[in-house]
C-alpha cells in the first residue's frame, strides 16, 4: 500500500482534517496519544527499523522494517485514526532484478476488516488474490505486482531505477515510470546521509512521491496531513516536504498554461438550453454573454443586448445545456490534481471543512491566481478536543480560551465557518457557536460524543454534516461515544427500524425547521459503506470505473464496513432508510446543500443521482449543487445561477440533467472566473478517459 494508496482509501472513508503546527498557535502537543494504542506483534525483531506515522505532526502509528535469514522483507504499518486504522504485516520475496516473486499480507485494513492477500511469480504465469480480487496472467520478462493491502515500503522503486529505462509493466495491468527529482541530505542515527526524491508515474492521478537513502532503502514519504518518517528523524519531514510540494506545483503550474485558453475578446455562448437555478425550470434559445471574469448579458439568441455586432468570440451551445457552475460543500483538497479533477466534473466552487491551513492558503491562491487550475474555495476551520479518537489536526479546544483563540486565528485568516469534531466537550458547544456568530462566522460539524443532534442544533449549530448523526440522535442510549466508528456500524445497524413517521421523528423535523437548519447529507459516502461489496466496485466510482487508470480503479474494490453474519440486507435496507429520511427532511422544507467528502469530481455526481433516487426532482437537485449552497454562503449576488454581473461560472454539459440526472456526468465545456477549459482534456491530463 503506498501512501498515495492509503490517501485515497482514507479520503473515501473518512474527514481528513490536518493543520500545520506552523500556522498555528501553540498548543499542548497531543503526540503520542494514538500511536501509545498500536500493538507491534511479537514477531517483530528488535532490531527492526522504526518509523514514525505522523497525522498533522502528531505519532499516530508505526512503520517497522526488517529482514529474515531467507532474503525475505518484512513490514508491519499500524495507525490509530479515531479508532479506525489498519494494522497488515507484509512479506516480500523479490529475484535479482527487484521484482517481486513472492507476496503476503495479513492483518486488518483500515475500517478493520480482516485482509488475506497472496501473489505467486513463476513459471511464466503470475497468480494473486486478495480480498477484492483473484486473477492469474501469463507472463513474459518482468512485470511488477501492485499490492492492494500489502505495505510497499520501497520496493517498486527499486525495482523501477534497475529496470531499462525507469519503467516496468504493473500487475495486474498498467505501467509505472520513475523519475528521480532532488537530492537532500538528512540525519539518520546521527549521520549525515543523502535522502532522493522519486516520482512514480502510473500509481495515481499524478506523481507517487517517495523518498530513499543512498543504498536505495526507504526513508520517507507523505504529505501535508500524514507522513511517515525514521522515529528520531521527524525534525527532517517540513523541508523534504517543501520540496516535494514545490515540485508538483510546477508540475500542476505547467498542467494549467496548457489546459486554461483565457478569450482575447467577449465570449457569447449561443444556442443554449439554459438550466435556470433561481425557477428550477428550462429556457430555450439562450445566449450568454461573458466579459473578463463576469457575465455581461443573457438573453435570447440574437438579442440586440449581446452586442454581436462587436464580433464576440462565438461558442456554439447547439444541443447542450448551459448551466451555473456546480458547488461542492464538503471535501478536503489534497494535490492539484484535485482542481482539475473538481473542473473537469462541472465544480467551480468547493467548501474545505477540514485543511491543513498553509496548504489550503497555498492552493487557495493559486486556484485564485490562475497558476493551477481549481475551483474558488470558501475555507471553514476545523476544532477538535484532545483525547484517543482526536481527529488529525493541531486545533484543538479543551477551554473556553483556546476556542476563542482558535476562532480568532481562523477569522484573521480569512474563513467564514468553524467545524466543530467529535472530541469537543459539549459544554464548549455553546461557547465555540456564540463566539464564531459574534465574528460573523457559520458554525456546523460532527455531533459530538455525548450528545444528540437535538442537543447541537439548539446550542447553536448553524448546519450538521453528514447523514448519519440524524438517526444517531435516536440511537443515543446505544450510542453515546460518536468518536469511534460505532457512529457506523450502529446506523447500518439500526437506521432500517426507525419509524420516520413517529412523533419523536416528526418532533426532531420541527426542532430543525424552527432553527432553519442547514443539511449536508454526504450519503454516497455511506452508501459505499453499507453497500459495497468485496469484488465489486463502489457505487460511488462504479459508472466511471472504466474511465479511471487501472490502479486507481482497483482503489475502490474494497471500501465497504465490515458486514456481520446475517446483517448483509439489514446494512442494505439502512441506506435505504437514509435516503428516505433525505427525502423527508427535504419535503420539510428544509435547505440541502450537495457535499461529497470524497474523491473530486466524480463523487458530486453520484451524490446528485442519489438525490433524485431518494425522490426529490432533478431540477432540485440542481439547485442543491448552485444556488442553495451559494444562498447558504450568502455568495448568491454573484454565483449560482447565470445572470448578468455574476461571476462568469458556466458548464455546458452534453444532456439534459433536469430530465436524466445522470447527464450531469457528461460536462463538455467548463467556464471558471471566464477561463474556458475543455472537461475531456482536463481528464486525460489525469489519465482518466473523457465522459461519454
Amino acid at each position: 500500500m503506498t501512501l498515495r494508496r492509503l490517501t485515497l482509501v482514507l479520503t473515501a472513508a473518512s474527514i481528513l482534517a490536518s493543520t500545520s503546527a506552523a500556522a498555528q498557535q501553540p498548543q499542548t502537543s497531543p503526540s503520542d496519544v494514538q500511536a501509545s494504542l498500536i500493538k507491534v506483534p511479537p514477531e517483530v525483531p528488535a532490531s527492526a527499523r522504526r518509523y514514525a506515522f505522523l497525522m498533522a505532526g502528531n505519532k499516530a502509528g508505526v512503520l517497522a522494517i526488517w529482514e529474515t535469514s531467507d532474503g525475505a522483507h518484512h513490514n508491519f504499518f499500524a495507525f490509530n485514526d479515531r479508532g479506525r486504522g489498519p494494522a497488515i504485516q507484509s512479506r516480500f520475496v523479490v529475484d535479482k532484478a527487484g521484482i517481486p516473486v513472492e507476496v503476503d499480507a495479513t492483518g486488518t485494513n483500515y475500517l478493520k476488516t480482516p485482509i488475506q492477500e497472496k501473489f505467486r511469480l513463476g513459471g511464466g504465469k503470475a497468480s494473486w488474490s486478495n480480498e477484492s480480487e483473484k486473477g492469474e496472467k501469463p507472463i513474459s520478462g518482468g512485470s511488477f505486482y501492485v499490492p492492494i493491502d500489502a505495505v510497499l515500503t520501497g520496493e517498486l522503486e527499486r525495482a523501477l531505477l534497475a529496470a531499462p529505462g525507469g519503467r516496468l509493466p504493473l500487475l495486474p495491468e498498467g505501467e509505472a515510470r520513475i523519475e528521480k527529482v532532488a537530492d537532500r541530505p538528512v540525519e539518520v542515527g546521527g549521520k549525515k546521509r543523502t535522502a532522493t526524491l522519486y516520482e512514480v508515474t502510473g500509481l495515481s492521478f499524478t506523481p507517487s512521491p517517495t523518498w530513499l537513502l543512498e543504498d536505495k532503502s526507504f526513508f520517507a514519504s507523505g504529505g501535508d496531513w500524514a507522513a511517515t518518517v525514521p522515529e528520531g528523524a521527524e525534525a527532517s519531514w517540513p523541508a523534504l516536504l517543501e520540496v516535494q510540494k514545490a515540485h508538483a506545483a510546477a508540475l500542476g503550474g505547467q498542467a494549467a498554461a496548457k489546459l486554461r485558453r483565457k478569450p482575447a475578446k467577449d465570449l457569447v455562448i449561443e444556442h443554449g438550453r439554459l438550466f435556470d437555478s433561481e425557477t428550477g425550470t428550462v429556457r430555450d434559445g439562450v445566449s450568454v454573454r461573458i466579459s473578463g471574469d463576469k457575465i455581461a448579458a443573457v438573453a435570447k439568441d440574437g438579442d440586440a443586448s449581446l452586442g454581436l455586432g462587436s464580433s464576440p468570440e462565438i461558442l456554439d451551445a447547439k444541443g447542450k445545456m448551459l448551466l451555473p457552475g456546480l458547488w461542492d460543500m464538503h471535501v478536503h483538497l489534497g494535490d492539484w490534481d484535485d482542481g482539475l479533477l473538481h473542473l473537469a466534473a462541472g465544480v467551480t466552487t468547493v467548501r474545505d471543512l477540514a485543511n491543513d491551513i498553509d496548504h489550503l492558503q497555498d492552493l487557495r491562491g493559486k486556484f485564485d491566481a490562475g497558476t493551477l487550475a481549481g475551483p474558488r474555495v470558501i475555507m471553514a476551520g476545523f476544532i477538535d478536543g484532545r483525547g484517543p479518537f482526536q481527529g488529525p489536526t493541531k486545533v484543538f479546544a479543551d477551554t473556553p480560551e483556546e476556542a476563542k483563540a482558535d476562532i480568532a486565528r481562523y477569522k484573521s485568516l480569512g474563513y467564514e465557518q468553524i467545524k466543530i469534531y467529535s472530541s469537543v466537550k459539549p459544554e464548549l458547544v455553546p461557547v465555540i457557536a456564540a463566539e464564531a456568530h459574534r465574528n460573523g462566522m457559520r458554525v456546523s460539524g460532527h455531533v459530538p460524543a455525548f450528545m444528540t443532534m437535538e442537543q447541537a442544533v439548539a446550542a447553536g449549530y448553524d448546519e450538521v454534516q453528514h447523514a448519519n448523526f440524524w438517526f444517531l440522535n435516536f440511537l443515543f442510549d446505544t450510542v453515546k461515544d460518536t468518536r469511534t466508528p460505532a457512529r457506523f456500524t450502529a446506523v447500518a445497524e439500526h437506521a432500517a427500524e426507525l419509524d420516520l413517521d413517529s412523533d419523536r421523528v416528526r418532533a426532531f423535523v420541527k426542532l430543525l425547521q424552527d432553527h432553519r437548519t442547514v443539511l449536508d447529507p454526504t450519503v454516497s459516502v455511506f452508501e459505499d459503506m453499507f453497500v459495497a461489496r468485496n469484488g465489486s466496485y463502489a457505487p460511488t466510482l462504479a459508472p466511471a470505473a472504466d474511465r479511471l487508470p487501472p490502479q486507481i480503479r482497483r482503489n475502490f474494490l474494497n471500501v465497504g464496513l465490515p458486514v456481520p453474519a446475517g446483517m448483509d440486507q439489514r446494512y442494505r435496507d439502512s441506506y435505504q432508510a437514509m435516503l428516505k429520511m433525505l427525502k423527508k427532511l427535504h419535503d420539510s422544507g428544509l435547505t440541502i446543500v450537495a457535499g461529497t467528502d470524497d474523491l473530486a469530481g466524480f463523487t458530486l455526481h453520484r451524490e446528485l443521482v442519489n438525490y433524485v433516487a431518494a425522490g426529490i426532482p432533478a431540477p432540485r437537485v440542481l439547485q442543491m449543487a448552485t444556488i442553495d449552497p451559494a444562498r447558504v454562503m450568502k455568495r448568491d449576488k454573484v454565483s449560482g445561477s447565470i445572470a448578468p454581473g455574476k461571476n462568469a461560472d458556466v458548464i455546458l454539459v452534453d444532456g439534459d440533467p433536469t430530465a436524466r440526472i445522470t447527464d450531469i456526468r457528461r460536462v463538455v465545456t467548463v467556464i471558471k472566473d471566464g477561463t474556458v477549459y475543455d472537461a475531456g482534456a482536463l481528464y486525460t491530463m489525469l489519465g482518466v478517459k473523457p465522459a461519454s
